[in-house]
C-alpha cells in the first residue's frame, strides 16, 4: 500500500467519525441531507422495507394486475350464475356484465313475400375473394326486401376465354323451375341502397344498375351490371349472343335484342344516392380484364347476332354443388362451354 492510499483511508475514517459524532450530538441536519431523506420517503412507502428494489415493485404491479383480472372473471361468472338461478335454468344464459356476440343473420323465405322467385345468375371465373363478399351480401339484401331468390354461381371451368353471355344462357336453362325471373348480376357490383327495386319486372326488362347510378358506365344504351328480366321476356329475346369471347360488348348487343323484341326498358327513379348507390369490388390493378380483340373479332363485336343465342348455346354441366357462404345458400355450377372455332376462332388465344 502506498502512502497516498494510506492518507485516503485515514481521511475517510476521520470523516466517518465526524458523522457519528454529529448524529450523537443531536445537532440539526444539513439542508441537503433533509432533501435526500424526504425524496427517499416519497419514493418508498413506509410499509415496504428500505432495501425494496425497482424489480420488487414491478413484480408487485404484475401480481395486482393478475388479481384484478381474476376478480373480473369471478364477477362475470357470479352474474351469470345468479341470472340462471333467477330464471330456473341450469345452463348459464347471457348476462349484462358479459354480453355474448350477436348471432349471424338468418332468413327463411316465406310465401307471404309474394308469388315470384328470382334466380340470381352470376357469371364467374377465379374471383373467389369477390364471391365471398357477394353471396352473403346479396342474400341479406334480398331477404330484407322479402324477395324470394336463389343464387346460381356459373363457374366457367373450360380452357376457352371467358364468355359471360353463354354462361348466362346456360344458367337460365339450368335454373330451377321454381324461379320465374332472372337477374343477370355481376359478382363485383353490390347494391347499397335498399330503395332499389328487385321485384318481378312484369312490364319489361328492368335495368337496376342504370347509367345514372353505375359507378363506371354512363352511356345511354348501357344495360350491363344488373339487369332483371322475366323468363318469358328472356326467351322472347332468344337470350344473349354466344359469340362474345373475352370481356365486353355482349351487353351492347343485348340492348339491340331488347329493342328488336319490342320490349320497353325500365330503370330506377327517385334514387338520390347517385354513383354511391353501388359498391364496385373489382380492382383492375389486381385482376386484368381480357380485352384483346383477335382476328375478325374487331369487326364482329359490332354486328347483331340474329341466329345464335339461348337456342344455340352448347355446354356441359361438369358438377352442381350446393354451398353455404357465410350462412347464405347458393348453387355452384361448374360449366364446360363448347366453342365452334370455325365460327368464332377468337374463343382461344392461339
Amino acid at each position: 500500500m502506498t502512502s497516498t492510499d494510506t492518507a485516503a483511508l485515514g481521511l475517510a475514517g476521520t470523516q466517518a467519525q465526524k458523522v457519528r459524532e454529529h448524529r450523537g450530538s443531536g445537532a440539526a441536519p444539513r439542508p441537503g441531507s433533509v432533501w435526500r431523506a424526504s425524496w427517499r420517503s416519497r419514493l418508498i412507502p413506509s410499509g415496504l422495507p428500505r432495501k425494496c428494489s425497482v424489480f420488487h415493485l414491478f413484480v408487485a404491479c404484475l401480481l395486482l394486475g393478475f388479481l384484478s383480472l381474476l376478480w373480473l372473471q369471478l364477477s362475470c361468472s357470479g352474474d351469470v350464475a345468479r341470472a340462471a338461478r333467477g330464471q330456473g335454468q341450469e345452463t348459464p344464459g347471457p348476462s349484462r356484465a358479459c354480453p355474448p356476440e350477436p348471432p349471424p343473420e338468418h332468413w327463411e323465405e316465406d310465401e307471404s313475400w309474394g308469388p315470384h322467385r328470382l334466380a340470381v345468375l352470376v357469371p364467374f371465373r377465379e374471383r373467389f375473394e369477390e364471391l365471398l363478399v357477394f353471396v352473403p351480401h346479396m342474400h341479406r339484401f334480398l331477404s330484407r326486401k322479402k324477395i324470394q331468390h336463389h343464387i346460381y354461381v356459373l363457374n366457367q371451368v373450360d380452357h376457352f376465354r371467358f364468355n359471360r353471355a353463354a354462361l348466362i344462357n346456360a344458367g337460365f336453362l339450368e335454373s330451377s323451375n321454381s324461379t320465374d325471373y332472372i337477374a343477370m348480376h355481376d359478382v363485383d357490383l353490390l347494391p347499397l341502397n335498399e330503395e332499389l327495386d328487385y321485384g318481378f319486372p312484369e312490364t319489361g326488362p328492368f335495368h337496376v344498375a342504370s347509367p345514372e347510378l353505375h359507378p363506371l358506365y354512363h352511356y345511354k344504351t348501357y344495360v350491363g351490371g344488373i339487369l332483371l328480366l322475366s323468363k318469358q321476356h328472356y326467351q322472347l329475346c332468344n337470350g344473349m349472343s354466344n359469340r362474345f369471347w373475352g370481356w365486353g360488348r355482349e351487353d351492347d348487343e343485348f340492348y339491340r335484342r331488347i329493342k328488336g323484341a319490342g320490349l320497353q326498358l325500365f330503370r330506377p327513379s327517385g334514387i338520390t344516392t347517385g354513383y354511391k348507390t353501388f359498391r364496385h369490388l373489382h380492382d383492375p390493378a389486381w385482376r386484368k380484364r381480357d380485352q384483346k380483340r383477335i382476328a375478325a373479332q374487331k369487326q364482329e363485336q359490332f354486328r347483331v347476332d340474329r341466329e345464335g343465342g339461348l337456342s344455340t348455346v352448347k355446354y356441359r354441366v361438369d358438377s352442381r354443388t350446393a354451398l353455404s357462404v357465410g350462412g347464405a345458400p347458393c348453387t355452384v355450377l361448374n360449366i364446360m362451354l363448347d366453342c365452334d372455332k370455325a365460327a368464332t376462332p377468337w374463343c382461344t388465344f392461339s
